[in-house]
């Protein structure tokens, strides 16, 4: 078994090592596996929004990569790809790509599965079925999902039984993407409300403050004008009757413009500008004439704080007309683009108009400000994003019952291989204690608490440690993290046989149907050691073709990865189309002629761990020199053939049952302690 075992692993590094087609580009398996992200286009962002007007979509690199939603009445959202925000990988170690969207008020719009690789179908779950669960996280309010208050986690779709990692990862890639979207962009803190719409008139928006207005009549003029040569005329009618206000909410805009115009308007809009309409009359300009020439409207200013912002002819458009019927005749109707870089529409800011007259001493001015902020109702809530709590932590405090429960299993599995001498001199403590164990572990650990492990597992941590590997991927899923845990220093302890021959669910329903066999006398059959270590290479090279195929094709390699029957029947319970129930039922029959009969030779797992098994730093199972030469019965009785003709224990295949270890100590079967007894006795 030496040179097998040794050319597995010249075989399996070849295949981490070798460059797959697709990875070429990235030279080999050991780069980050790269993929285009998923691009959405109008009706993928229609779908995701659950709109049917036009939308726009706008590629964005800053300040997070994704696509900017506008429709005509102003930006939706943004959509944004789970890979290129997160770099989701999935349990298979293969990239998650879920189009996110998120919408001006930091709730999720909508979310699509675009690709994924996730050994879902072993499971007998359609990607159908992990869509929806993608489409459950339309809605979340990501401004209440707190990780401590649980009726707020309950917005969340329910994690997908026997797929609770796959889905974990989808959870944290979707909320992870959609929190970054929202504290990195323009969706983050106070914004303009642009999606609500309200039929008001001019008097009506005025009443609310949407409208700004000031009056300076003529002879409040004249006094400012005072020593102008040609002061203004005395009198009540206005100097200049002001109004001002910002149009991007749809329920003024829409209201005095109408929506032909009001959507022209916010179409000419480039990205981080705002609409500021300006309406006058009366004698004073608030625009002049002098900007025809110089380009720069000299009369008319915003000023905010500290800083003051001039309004260029680039920025402007001339309004013909309003559309309330309530609204004043005006002389002047302006539109001016002001850009936010600096100037901050939710906060108030002040219009300020100049009026100038020549006079003996050179020019008199008097400057006339307007007021403006926006009231409350039209601005969006600042979105103070909650701390998502990862999944792995809740789930962790979900499943204390089964922690404790694999702990106390793995704390008396522990104590009898420490103390396995005190354990196996009392052959009816070791064969009950044993039958107990293996009991528990079918009917606790397989069918209650999950803890079936996989070579899909072993498939999986390989891809991540060569694609990003995260702790948090494998947290997710408590009983097998900490069973995989165990056995990882298992064997550097004990070898294979520490998972293999007491924690694996399945071997124990094998073991345990063979003892029922036997009791009814079924016919056991002893397969010759030549041959047994023949049939030993299906199950390594089953390993190695499952690995290999997984670079490839990872959905090809979990189809193979059906010759494992844990999934029938430990996850789900027989519950399973005929033919996977029928190869259950071969394999448990042949078990019942040949114990362990899956273990022996097509366990692609048991494979698996061998190979590191070789790393076994100590030998606690005990032989004699008369071992193999002068008595076989170890031989004959191992459970899973692992011990040769000459008396040696082949690590590889050993499960650690510690049936040897039993007949080494009982003085009433070993024939060795019988011989030596005999010489011993009188007479």
């Amino acid at each position: 078994m030496r040179p097998l075992l040794s050319l597995v692993l010249v075989f399996l590094a070849c295949v981490l090592f070798a460059p797959s087609h697709d990875s070429q580009a990235a030279g080999g398996l050991l780069q980050p596996t790269t993929i285009e992200a998923a691009a959405p286009d109008a009706a993928i962002a229609a779908r995701l929004f659950k709109t049917v007007g036009p939308l726009q979509l706008r590629r964005q690199e800053k300040p997070v990569p994704g696509w900017a939603v506008e429709a005509p009445g102003g930006p939706v959202g943004q959509i944004a790809s789970t890979w290129e925000i997160a770099r989701s990988l999935g349990y298979s170690g293969r990239p998650i790509d879920i189009l996110v969207a998120i919408s001006q008020n930091g709730r999720i719009a909508g979310a699509e599965l675009m690709r994924h690789n996730e050994p879902i179908l072993t499971l007998g779950i359609s990607t159908a079925d992990i869509a929806r669960y993608v489409d459950g996280f339309a809605g979340v309010d990501l401004t209440r999902l707190r990780a401590d208050n649980p009726a707020e986690r309950s917005e969340l779709p329910d994690i997908i039984a026997r797929a609770t990692v796959s889905t974990g990862v989808i959870r944290d890639a979707i909320l992870r993407t959609a929190r970054t979207v929202v504290l990195e962009s323009d969706l983050q803190g106070d914004g303009i409300n642009r999606q609500n719409f309200e039929v008001l008139s001019w008097s009506a928006l005025h009443e609310e403050g949407a409208l700004a207005n000031t009056v300076v009549t003529l002879d409040q003029a004249r006094i400012a004008l005072a020593g102008a040569s040609t002061p203004p005329p005395s009198g009540d009618a206005p100097f200049i009757d002001l109004w001002a206000a910002i149009l991007d909410p749809p329920t003024i805009g829409r209201n005095l413009l109408g929506q032909q115009n009001y959507t022209r308007a916010m179409g000419a809009l480039a990205p981080g500008e705002v609409a500021l309409f300006v309406a006058s009359r009366g004698l004073q300009s608030h625009r002049g004439t002098a900007w025809r020439r110089s380009g720069v409207f000299d009369r008319i200013r915003v000023i905010q704080g500290a800083q003051t912002f001039g309004l260029s002819s680039n920025a402007y458009q001339r309004l013909d007309r309003l559309a309330p019927s309530d609204a004043p005749g005006f002389k002047e109707l302006s539109l001016f683009r002001l850009s936010t870089d600096g100037f901050d529409p939710t906060q108030p800011f002040e219009i300020r108009v100049s009026a100038s007259r020549s006079a003996a001493t050179g020019e008199a001015v008097m400057e006339i400000p307007l007021t403006y902020s926006l009231p409350a109702r039209f601005l969006r809530p600042a979105v103070t994003l909650a701390e998502a709590e990862p999944l792995w932590i809740s789930t962790w405090q979900n499943k204390r019952v089964e922690i404790v429960g694999v702990g106390l299993m793995l704390t008396v599995l522990t104590a009898i291989l420490f103390f396995q001498e005190a354990f196996v001199r009392r052959a009816r403590l070791w064969r009950w204690g044993r039958i107990a164990f293996l009991t528990v572990t079918l009917v606790w650990l397989g069918w209650i608490a999950g803890g079936q492990l996989s070579v899909v597992h072993v498939v999986a941590f390989l891809h991540s440690l060569l694609s990003g590997f995260r702790w948090e991927t494998f947290l997710i899923e408590p009983v097998v993290f900490i069973l995989w845990g165990f056995v990882a220093l298992g064997l550097l302890f004990w070898g294979r046989g520490v998972y293999c021959g007491w924690l694996c669910p399945f071997g124990a329903l094998q073991e345990l149907t063979n003892q029922i066999a036997q009791r009814l006398r079924v016919p056991q059959i002893a397969v010759p050691f030549v041959v047994q270590e023949r049939l030993w290479v299906i199950k390594y090279t089953l390993f190695v073709a499952i690995l290999g195929i997984s670079f490839y094709s990872m959905e090809q390699a979990l189809i193979l990865a059906e010759a494992e029957p844990f999934k029938t029947a430990m996850s789900m319970y027989f519950l399973r189309a005929w033919p996977f129930v029928a190869f259950v039922a071969v394999v448990l029959i042949a078990g019942l002629f040949i114990e362990r009969f899956y273990c022996r030779y097509l366990c692609p797992l048991g494979a698996a761990l061998a190979i590191p098994a070789k790393l076994k730093l100590f030998d606690w199972l005990r032989r004699r020199p008369q071992c193999g030469r002068e008595c076989r019965l170890c031989e004959q009785q191992c459970t899973v053939g692992a011990i040769d003709p000459i008396g040696r224990i082949n690590p590889n295949e050993c499960v650690l049952c510690l049936r040897c270890q039993m007949i080494f100590h009982d003085q009433a079967t070993c024939p060795v302690l019988k011989r030596r007894s005999s010489r011993r006795a009188p007479g």
